[in-house]
């Protein structure tokens, strides 16, 4: 490991190497990853960061192969570490590449299943450095949210599963260019601090070429009245 990162443990069998004060993942990649864990064969992971997703989803999936794609060249370097420290390289496979040239790389049409926990922010005069890790990791600088969903449809299989983490704000938007792009909003669910809290989460699955048919889970909350977390929370995160 390089100075400045840790090996923290996932509590599942493995490991991942993240920076001290760069980007760490959080709380939305976790729920992620439980949210798709019915996901099965071959996944493509965008906007991977270090790797997070696909380390949890290559124990709750059936997933047989993860494919993982990260723009900036630090993050995609320590997914790749951690994927060899973890023995998985026959499982996931990471690339540093722009996600609009995704289909390029690995053709149409391909994947089961995509996952995406993408920047959230739109872009706007409130950043100060467009070439900080963290700023590129939470604001629409590389790719906007249309690149995201358009290639995610792209690279699906007809019925295949888009599973996305996003802010509750920008479900309209969401679900404009899930329709635009033949990807059908099939389960939505908010995720709220705690009771009687404004949800800041909401996690989305659509299929590729379905029929129109949502279905709006219960919400999820993170806290329960006494400030720890909740029962679904603990089984989430397998304690």
């Amino acid at each position: 490991m390089e100075i400045n990162e840790t090996l923290d443990d996932l509590q599942n069998g493995y490991y991942i190497i993240q920076k001290n004060d760069g980007f760490r993942f959080g709380i939305d990649a976790v729920l992620l990853s439980d949210f798709a864990k019915s996901a099965f064969g071959r996944v493509m992971d965008l906007c991977t960061g270090t790797g997070i997703i696909p380390l949890l989803l290559s124990k709750k999936s059936k997933a047989s192969h993860i494919d993982a794609l990260e723009i900036q060249p630090q993050m995609a370097d320590m997914a790749q570490r951690s994927v060899k420290y973890n023995a998985l390289e026959n499982k996931i496979d990471v690339k540093c590449a722009d996600l609009k040239s995704a289909t390029e790389i690995y053709s149409k049409s391909v994947y089961d299943a995509v996952t995406v926990n993408p920047p959230y922010m739109r872009t706007g005069s409130g950043i100060v450095n467009s070439t900080d890790a963290k700023t590129i990791s939470r604001h629409e600088i590389k790719c906007t949210l249309e690149d995201v969903i358009r290639v995610s449809s792209e690279l699906l299989k007809p019925h295949g599963k888009l599973f996305m983490v996003h802010r509750p704000s920008r479900l309209a938007e969401i679900f404009t260019l899930m329709s635009r792009y033949k990807v059908e909003p099939k389960e939505m669910r908010l995720v709220a601090p705690t009771f009687g809290k404004e949800a800041n989460l909401v996690l989305v699955c659509g299929i590729k070429s379905a029929k129109s048919d949502l279905k709006i889970m219960p919400t999820l909350y993170v806290y329960d009245e006494d400030g720890g977390y909740t029962k679904e929370i603990d089984e989430i995160y397998g304690r």
